[in-house]
Parts: structure tokens; sequence; C-alpha cells
């Protein structure tokens, strides 16, 4: 079976090589104008509305942004607002290259720089270096308050420009507030992200090509399957571990200075459903949602933290499991394959464009392609239910429950109502206070309705 499929896989990317050049030229187009792929959907496309940028401009805007890929897309698309309502010219942030990561990329390394500064001309003016006069000028250096509005900007940050021509943004992520912010700023942002930050040239013509050689299987799932080092390191989740394990990550979490908290008990973490699920339980909930053995399932993730030996259980459930190392060549691989960011961004492209995004963990990555998705018609994304659906795993576990049509009514059920359809973000959870309040609310660009998504008067729901 698997020396067919990966006949099948060479086979589908011979047939398409030859078409790829072209095929990423019209994507690339279609990507420009935001039309098409809106205009396949329940969207419908509008002209962007956009205000003339300021016409004076006090001072300069420095931006080191911090996190993985979608954390810095986040913060990049605040930082531009951020300009906006400061009236600072901003400078092409810089990537972070100190995080877990390690990676070394630079802005035009990910994005389209060029798109980035034409795209936004009419909002914000961005420049790619410092006048040379400045570089070495005094600067100040500030930690933006998190999840601030306007006022906090105009009042505590804006009048920095008195004593210095260059203010530097020490961090990005999440630097404005949720909601409750005036309609022209929430829209930049919403353009920002879904369209000005597109990737750079060679990363669209792989992610696209990718999306091409999935699709040559049929209707795929691309399921973004957070059982990566990293992030089981990070929240404790060792459930279906072995010991030896378990203590790796236990001393990479100890050893990880920003990390604060250390002692975390991991089946209280997976019981109140703060752990990613495993591939095994993926597995069972594809299953029992009825996706049959031949749906093609595209693994939108990183190294899977064990290999082989966790992914047992759901090769054996959906064998036309794929990812971009099975898709793709070493050779085309090769110029992405050092950079985190980059590989990312592939996974990105293809999550966005699949027929079905299931993510195992509710982290940036799947926020930020469950936004983009709703962006571009509400496209079908299915977020598990990890608290509801680990009660009942265990069931099935200890022989209270057996797979099969029982168990499958109850996750179909659960999940009706989870899957991207349109609704209004959610606010704050009740009772929580200070900055818990902020943390608590839905993030602006997992769900950017009503701000840049509204209901016309046809009951459809249109872009702006």
């Amino acid at each position: 079976r698997g020396a067919a499929l990966g006949a099948g896989v060479r086979a589908a990317a011979a047939r398409l090589a030859a078409l790829a050049e072209d095929l990423t030229a019209g994507r690339r187009g279609r990507r420009r104008a935001g039309e098409e792929a809106v205009a396949a959907g329940p969207v419908a496309p509008v002209r962007a509305l956009r205000l003339p940028v300021a016409r004076v401009q006090t001072g300069y805007l420095l931006v080191h942004t911090n996190g993985g890929l979608n954390q810095m897309r986040a913060g990049i698309s605040d930082m531009v607002a951020v300009a906006r309502i400061l009236k600072a010219t901003l400078i092409i942030p810089e990537l972070d290259k100190k995080s877990f990561w390690l990676d070394k990329s630079n802005f035009s390394d990910v994005f389209d720089e060029e798109h980035f500064i034409r795209y936004l001309a009419n909002d914000v003016k961005v420049e790619k270096n410092l006048p040379k006069e400045l570089v070495k000028a005094p600067k100040s250096v500030r930690y933006f308050k998190s999840w601030s509005g306007v006022d906090y900007y105009q009042n505590e940050i804006s009048p920095l420009w008195e004593h210095r021509q260059v203010i530097r943004a020490a961090k990005s992520d999440s630097r404005l507030a949720n909601n409750f912010l005036p309609p022209d700023i929430q829209k930049l942002r919403c353009r920002t992200f879904f369209q000005a930050l597109r990737f750079a040239p060679p990363i669209e013509a792989l992610g696209n090509l990718l999306v091409e050689r999935m699709k040559s299987f049929g209707p795929y799932i691309a399921l973004h399957l957070r059982y990566e080092k990293d992030m089981l390191a990070f929240s404790g989740c060792t459930y279906g571990l072995s010991d030896t394990e378990s203590e790796e990550l236990a001393m990479i979490r100890g050893n990880t200075t920003y990390w604060k908290v250390k002692d975390i008990d991991p089946l209280e973490q997976r019981s109140h459903g703060h752990c990613p699920l495993t591939p095994k339980e993926v597995g069972m909930f594809l299953s029992a949602l009825g996706y049959p053995s031949s749906t093609p399932v595209y693994i939108a993730a990183g190294e899977i933290y064990g290999g082989e030996s966790h992914m047992v259980d759901l090769q054996s459930r959906f064998p036309i499991l794929m990812n971009k190392e099975k898709l793709a060549s070493a050779e085309e691989l090769r110029p992405f394959s050092q950079y985190a960011s980059q590989m990312a961004a592939l996974d990105y492209i293809v999550s966005v464009e699949s027929d079905v995004f299931i993510p195992s963990y509710s982290g940036n990555m799947a926020r930020a392609v469950a936004g983009h998705r709703r962006f571009h018609g509400h496209r079908k994304t299915i977020s598990p239910d990890r608290k509801a659906l680990v009660h009942l795993f265990d069931k099935v576990d200890s022989g209270l429950l057996d797979e099969g049509k029982r168990l499958s009514q109850k996750i179909i059920e659960m999940h009706q109502k989870r899957q991207g359809s349109p609704r209004k973000r959610k606010g704050p959870v009740s009772g929580t206070r200070g900055s818990d309040r902020f943390r608590s609310e839905e993030a602006f660009y997992e769900n950017p309705l009503p701000d840049c998504l509204c209901q016309s008067n046809d009951n459809s729901i249109v872009n702006i």
C-alpha cells in the first residue's frame, strides 16, 4: 500500500510539474485581486475601504516581532494599525530570530515585501530602512501595553515623538485590543493580515503546487497536528508518551527560561481540554465524524514527536496520509527546509485551500487559518471540543463505550455548531477581570466578524 501510495504521489508530481509555472502565476493573480477565491463561496468581493495616509508623518516606528510565523503575522498587522494611529512611518519589521525555532529568516524571505509596501500605500507609509541620519540616533524603546485601544497610543505613546524621532516596539504580539476599535482600524488589520502579508513568491509557488498535488487525490482534509516537541514541552502534555519522552519534555520546559510555568499535571491538563489531541485520538475523531478511510489527509505540522511510532494508529485508519515532505521532492524543499517560518508558510497555504481544515489544538496557526478561511467565505473548519472528546475517548479505552454508531452520534452532535459557520466574535468569559478578561476574548484574527465581514441584504456575507 505504501509503495503504491508513493508511486501515486510521484505520478501526480510528474503530471503537475509541467503546469507549475502557469498554475503559480494564475493563483498569484487571483490572490492579488482577492476576488476569485472570495466569489467561490458565500463571500462577495467588494472594493476595499481605504483612507489616504495622513500627510503629516510624526516619526518612524521600528518593530521587533516575537514568536512563530502566525504570532509574528498578527503582531505585524497590529503594528501597521498602530503606525496608522500614531501617524508614523513604519519600517519593515524585524522577524524574531531568537525564539524556540532559531529561524534566521528576514521579512523578505517570508513575505512579499514589495507587495506589502505597495498594498498599504494608501493606509500607512512603509519604508525598508530608517534614513541614514537616524540609524544611530537615540530611540524610545517601549513594550507597548497589551490589548490597548486608540486612547493609549494617542495619549501615552504619541507624546514620545516630542523627544525622539524613532520609537521601537520591543514586542509586537497582542498590542491591540480585539474589540471596540474604530472601524477603519479594524478593517486595516484585516487587510494587512489576510491580504498585505502575502508570502514571498518562492513560497507561494511551491505552496500552490502542493495544493494541486494534494487535490489530485481528491477533496482533502488539512489536519494541523500540533503533536510536536515544542508544543508538548510547553503544555506539559505527556499522555500516551513513554517515561523517557516525558522526561525529555520536562527537561526542555525547565531549561526554557521564558516559559514561566514549570510544574504541570499532564492528566489535569488533558482533562480540561488543554492538550492537543494525540494522532490516535485524531484518527478516532475523523472516523466518528464519518470520513471514510479513502479520505486524503494532509498533515500540516513540523516533525511529529516520536515519529512513526505515534502515527501508526492514524496511518492505519487513513492510509492516504500526506505532508509536504511526501508531496515535494527534497530538491523542491531544500531552499526552505532550514527555516521554520518558511516551512510553516507552506503548511499554511495548503491548509487555507483545503476542503476541510481541522486543528488538533487551538494555537496561533489554527486561529490564523480559521480566520483566513472565514475571510474567504467561511470555508469548513471543524474545531474539536477537546475536553468533551477526551472524556469520551477515556470511556472507549476503559471499555465503557464502544467505537461505532453511538460514539459517532455523540461526536457529530457536539460538533454541529463547530464547523466555521458565520457568527460574531466571542467576547470575554463571564467573571474574568483585568488582563484575564482580554485573554479570554476570541482573537480578532480568528474571527473578524462583524468588523471585516458584514451581513448583506440577501443574508450572505461580504468582506470589506
